[in-house]
């Protein structure tokens, strides 16, 4: 029997998802945001899907709030009889009357370095790097009206490596959800699939939300922490910033631990460049060694002697389980 499928989401990772479904599945719709509403609810890497789906000949809706709770959003899904919905870039929940539309239900992805109850909540893969995890566990689940708390599908383990950043993640998360979806389409389309409740005897912790302003560089952190954060919330996102002399902003794009030796620089202070290299790299005295800057973006060129620092600007202290992790 003919399913009506969508795809619910307004990032580039969404579009991946479109790109290497269409050739396999008959996707029904797309359902997105303009760029408006992505701007006020600060979406990251938002796209707009609309030129796509038009070369494509696929259908869109776009919704009038992000969080679909409207009615004229709740009559689109009614109205066509949507069966089954894979959500790829979409940070909000599916409304429960929604849901109970769907014949088959709506499936996203969630996961965690240790996978799921632990860990729910929002920007796992950024909190994983962040915490210099080495996996990551991601589910296909199926939404039901609590927050990630839908039971599981299917599970991918990968790694995170060394030098992964937010941007490769996500890579290696859609890749996941890709080959998930594809491993189980048939059994969905044909209503024989089995899910599996998340584990009930461990209590469920959620990671706190990041925003833009939480991406300022504390460095009283060791190099290695600071290394892991600018990684973590490089592009896709906002990209690690500090400032430099009477509060000149300076977004921090990539970097890399330089040694731990210090060269002659141990009467330096703690975020002196101490050195500049060709090509605008810059080196940095932190705790536990130097940090080479290889990439940066600023409204000028950073000298040798200048201290980046925090400005005006207070460090935000997110709470940490006992384990020492974020999700509570």
């Amino acid at each position: 029997m003919f399913k009506r499928i969508a795809i619910i989401g307004c990032k580039s990772t969404t579009q991946f998802l479109l790109e290497n479904l269409i050739s396999h599945l008959n996707i029904f719709c797309l359902v997105t945001i303009d760029a408006d509403m992505a701007k006020r609810n600060e979406v990251a890497d938002y796209t707009d899907l609309r030129p796509f789906c038009q070369q494509n000949q696929i259908a869109y809706h776009v919704a009038s709030s992000y969080s679909l709770n409207r009615d004229i959003d709740y009559l689109f899904f009614k109205d066509n009889c949507i069966d089954l919905c894979f959500v790829m870039g979409w940070q909000r929940l599916i409304p429960e009357n929604i849901l109970d539309l769907l014949t088959i239900g709506a499936f996203g992805m969630h996961g965690s370095a240790m996978g799921l109850p632990l860990g729910r909540g929002r920007s796992p893969l950024n909190w994983a790097l962040i915490e210099g995890k080495k996996q990551f566990y991601t589910s296909l689940f199926k939404y039901d009206k609590g927050i990630d708390s839908g039971q599981v599908l299917d599970t991918y383990k990968f790694q995170i490596g060394e030098v992964d950043n937010a941007e490769t993640l996500h890579l290696k998360n859609s890749l996941s959800m890709l080959y998930l979806i594809k491993k189980n389409i048939d059994d969905l389309l044909h209503h024989q699939f089995q899910l599996k409740e998340q584990n009930i005897q461990v209590m469920p912790t959620y990671y706190p939300k990041r925003s833009p302003s939480d991406s300022l560089i504390d460095w009283s952190q060791d190099v290695y922490t600071i290394e892991r954060f600018i990684r973590a919330v490089s592009y896709p996102f906002n990209g690690a910033f500090t400032f430099v002399n009477k509060g000149i902003r300076v977004k921090i794009i990539s970097a890399q631990v330089f040694d731990f030796s210090e060269f002659g620089y141990d009467d330096s202070n703690i975020g002196d460049i101490v050195q500049v290299f060709p090509y605008e790299k810059i080196l940095i005295k932190c705790n536990g060694g130097l940090l080479l800057v290889t990439k940066y973006e600023s409204d000028i060129i950073l000298n040798k002697g200048e201290t980046l620092h925090n400005g005006s600007h207070s460090i935000k202290i997110f709470e940490r389980n006992p384990q020492g992790n974020f999700d509570l």
